[in-house]
């Protein structure tokens, strides 16, 4: 008899955050899944800021008291400035939805494997260290083909009804459909490690993130459990162009570069390995078609800046788990759940891309580290950093004013007609003070 792990209803491909949500749900409703990871957890992997808005995921996987058991207290997330030392908080008990005020900062392997060891646990046939290696979608009506590759180089051949591609940044499907488009106007390069004896904010900032805003670029740092401290920077190309030596070489030189992460780190000692990667930002053209749908990154990311990877991940997870759902019973509707899926995605995206892309900008940085609250704009911005990116008509009016203002002051700026940009205060206080 034919193992029924090898003719799923669906086959999930990539056992992070995206896959293992999908998974986890559609065991849960009674589908037969197959959860496939190239690696074995736990693995080493970045991303490991979480939102408020993650909390209510949580809840709905019954996984709750378990992430708070591994992570360290998230109340906000400041950003700093290397050109005036200046810190400016973001609680996010000042957020425009108010119904979740924290998060939780953790080790992402061990997030990964509780999310992952959760589908299991929810009924999902889960195997570590399988390689999907090639794929054939057949007539409608037909199951896909799909080869893999084990731990020990044996092939196997998986014949599911569905396919959510969970692959990450390995974007399996998209590379191979070739619809995989980078973002050349984000076209930046990130090198991060994990360290120990950083120093930790105290009092209101304990447990935030920490944004700094370098001169070609911005770190994040991280507390996480066991005085572990994630840090890491992401620059665009002028930030690397004609640099040499080793990747920890070059990432311990930025370090030094930055007054206020320098000082933070006078005493610290590297507890990991240096990674780098590049070419940040991607979409897919197309994200879905006749028995398939791309999930999570492996659909398209965006900067990491404010922490929103494993939020829209596993959003989309749980997007993708009701999608296939759905198409397993009624291809139509699934069909168009799919492609709700890939749009909600990409709004969010572009939600909080606006942001993103203009960061190194004078005028938003000036906006940025001393908000007004007219119009709620900077209970509006709190809101998006607390992870609350598929709109609503409440955040509506903030985030248009702010940008609005943003736009008005750049044109200003432009033609030489506007006061002199200053990261301590916003584009109005300059202008009084000239």
């Amino acid at each position: 008899m034919q193992d029924s792990s090898l003719s799923p209803d669906v086959l999930v491909i990539g056992g992070g955050p995206a896959g293992s949500t999908a998974a986890a749900l559609l065991a849960r409703s009674g589908r037969r899944v197959t959860l496939l990871e190239k690696e074995s957890h736990p693995r080493f992997h970045i991303g490991e800021s979480l939102l408020p808005r993650n909390l209510d995921i949580f809840e709905r996987l019954g996984i709750l008291d378990e992430v708070r058991g591994i992570g360290v207290h998230k109340p906000g997330a400041e950003f700093v400035s290397d050109r005036t030392g200046r810190s400016c908080a973001f609680p996010f008990a000042q957020a425009l939805d108010r119904n979740r005020t924290h998060a939780w900062q953790v080790k992402r392997q061990d997030f990964d494997t509780l999310l992952f060891r959760n589908a299991a646990r929810l009924g999902a046939e889960t195997r570590e260290r399988v390689r999907v290696t090639d794929i054939q979608f057949g007539p409608p009506g037909e199951r896909a083909v799909v080869a893999a590759t084990d731990a020990e180089g044996a092939t196997l051949t998986y014949r599911p009804r569905y396919v959510l591609d969970a692959s990450g940044r390995d974007t399996f499907l998209a590379g191979r459909l070739r619809v995989k488009d980078s973002n050349k106007y984000n076209n930046t390069a990130a090198s991060y490690a994990h360290f120990r004896n950083v120093e930790r904010r105290e009092g209101e900032l304990a447990g935030y993130i920490s944004i700094h805003l370098a001169e070609d670029g911005w770190f994040w740092l991280i507390p996480l459990p066991g005085d572990v401290m994630s840090v890491g920077f992401v620059g665009n190309q002028s930030a690397w162009k004609g640099r040499k030596g080793s990747a920890q070489e070059l990432f311990l030189d930025r370090i030094a570069s930055s007054p206020t992460v320098a000082a933070r780190m006078r005493g610290a000692e590297i507890c990991s390995d240096v990674y780098a990667t590049g070419n940040y930002s991607y979409r897919a053209r197309q994200g879905n078609g006749q028995g398939y749908l791309m999930i999570g990154d492996a659909y398209g990311f965006v900067d990491p800046m404010f922490s929103t990877g494993v939020l829209m991940a596993m959003t989309a997870g749980e997007l993708g788990a009701e999608a296939a759902h759905a198409w397993l019973d009624d291809p139509v509707r699934g069909q168009r759940l799919a492609e709700r899926t890939n749009r909600e995605l990409a709004q969010a995206m572009d939600r909080i891309s606006w942001l993103i892309y203009r960061i190194n900008d004078p005028v938003l940085r000036s906006l940025f580290m001393a908000p007004k609250n007219t119009f709620w704009m900077r209970d509006g911005i709190i809101n998006m950093l607390a992870g609350n990116l598929r709109g609503s008509w409440r955040a509506a009016l903030p985030v248009l004013c702010f940008k609005t203002i943003y736009h008005v002051f750049s044109a200003l700026h432009r033609v030489g007609l506007g006061p002199r940009m200053h990261e301590d205060r916003p584009p109005m206080q300059a202008a009084a003070a000239e």
